[in-house]
């Protein structure tokens, strides 16, 4: 079993990680999708997302763009991150789970507080 988280802003990806609505959260056995989730944004504070997201299992992140310090902090709690994704939500998450995911990476350089996607 995966677990997968999306930012989620409607049916599309949100396009900062932090900064969406609601996270979509799917548990997947190979290419079937077992559970889907829809959680509310619990909050942008710098650490907490990648730490709270382990706290529920999750595996993989697939997200339209997150800060340099988001993408290290999910890679230290063990979490795959993908970056550049767009489009919607429940598409992404079958591209993904069949191995066919075109994500062109968008991470920011800057300062998370000013990123803008």
């Amino acid at each position: 079993m995966k677990k997968i988280a999306v930012p989620t802003d409607g049916d599309n990806v949100a396009q900062h990680f932090g900064r969406c609505p609601q996270y979509t959260i799917v548990e997947a056995d190979g290419d079937e999708i077992k559970s889907k989730e829809l959680i509310e944004n619990p909050g942008h504070k710098p650490g907490f997302l990648p730490k709270y997201l382990n706290e529920r299992n999750v595996d993989v992140v697939l997200a339209g763009g997150m800060g340099r310090r988001a993408k290290d902090l999910f890679d230290q709690n063990g979490i795959e991150s993908e970056t550049g994704v767009t489009g919607v939500v429940d598409e992404a998450i079958e591209e993904y789970l069949a191995g066919n995911l075109d994500a062109e990476g968008d991470i920011c350089d800057h300062d998370e507080h000013d990123c803008d996607h």
